[in-house]
């Protein structure tokens, strides 16, 4: 369990939540291993099999907590609440805020600014750990020019021109994405994003991830009361996730990319791993996803500290802090969304 934002989140697979007088009690094996004073949440976000109590729930519905069950994989399940906890309002500031096309561009500004900082980064640490090995005047190149493109994501007043920026560095970052992956680059090459369907492994990999990463926004976003279907630079459309869609864009390079560059640069996957088809789309073997969702499921384990709040979390709550910290700038608690920016 851990206590981030006035958010309490439980994150042991046998977890039992119960309630005892004003606190939430965790039990794990019927054995207690933690309580909190109701009081000092605003809510609860249970990724455990075993859920928790009847007891509590009506408890935290009448405190106005919200309690959110997912399965310990990050699939939002459902939300527990009473008469009203609040997201009647933050919905109705998103969709009033989705309409204005200037405060559209002030929150995703901050969202690209971090994933284009992010991308840079990723350059930089392969620079970095590996200057024998790489193509060092290239990546500095990028590096530079991925510079120049967040300076001007931060000054976009206008979601068309934030989206040409978008494209911009997405250019820049792919056209050196090759000089990142350091084996067997015979049958690991990438010379283009590619999709619907991708046309190469690496291809693949990138787009498993990030439909995974979307999953795990959208839970996130739905978890703290947001629609995560009405976005603010991804237009809406019908059945797509567009806030989820906009919130994932800052960890596609730092959560998906180089998880996809760990699992090429380790070995852990090869070229047998991946059939392909008459149509020309490569697609994972069955094995294969096996093997991606074990290690996707460790890599959301590891731990890294948050750069805003400076408190050490695993990467797999990463999205649901960004969601929380999205909602606290909807509601006016914050003067800006602060995007996570991977150090």
């Amino acid at each position: 369990m851990r206590k981030l934002l006035n958010t309490l989140f439980v994150t042991s697979e046998d977890a039992y939540l119960t309630i005892d007088g004003e606190n939430v009690v965790v039990n794990r094996e019927k054995q207690e291993i933690g309580r909190l004073p109701l009081h000092t949440l605003e809510q609860i976000l249970c990724f455990s099999y075993a859920g928790a109590s009847p007891a509590l729930m009506g408890g935290c519905a009448q405190r106005g907590v919200g309690l959110t069950f997912c399965t310990p994989r990050g699939r939002f399940l459902a939300r527990s609440q009473g008469e009203w906890n609040g997201n009647v309002l933050l919905r109705r500031t998103q969709y009033r805020l989705a309409d204005d096309p200037a405060e559209c561009c002030k929150i995703a500004r901050n969202m690209i600014y971090g994933k284009l900082f992010n991308s840079r980064w990723s350059i930089e640490r392969t620079k970095r750990d590996h200057a024998l090995r790489v193509d060092t005047a290239a990546l500095e190149t990028a590096s530079a020019q991925l510079k120049t493109q967040a300076d001007l994501a931060l000054t976009a007043t206008d979601p068309e021109i934030l989206r040409g920026v978008e494209g911009s560095g997405a250019k820049i970052y792919f056209d050196v994405f090759d000089k990142l992956i350091l084996q067997r680059k015979e049958a690991f090459s990438f010379e283009n994003r590619n999709r619907r369907p991708p046309t190469d492994p690496v291809n693949a990999m990138l787009s498993f991830a990030y439909s995974l990463l979307a999953n795990d926004c959208t839970s996130a976003l739905e978890s703290v009361g947001l629609d995560s279907y009405v976005g603010f630079l991804h237009r809406d459309r019908p059945g797509r996730n567009s806030l989820a869609l906009d919130l994932m864009e800052e960890l596609r390079p730092c959560l998906a990319d180089r998880f996809v560059l760990t699992l090429l640069n380790n070995r852990i996957l090869s070229p047998e791993d991946f059939e392909h088809t008459d149509s020309g789309a490569v697609l994972l073997t069955d094995g294969a996803r096996k093997k991606f969702l074990q290690n996707w499921q460790e890599r959301k384990r590891d731990t890294i500290t948050h750069p805003y709040l400076g408190e050490k979390l695993p990467w797999g709550l990463v999205p649901y802090v960004q969601a929380l910290l999205l909602a606290r700038y909807l509601r006016g608690d914050l003067d800006g969304y602060p995007p996570f920016l991977w150090k």
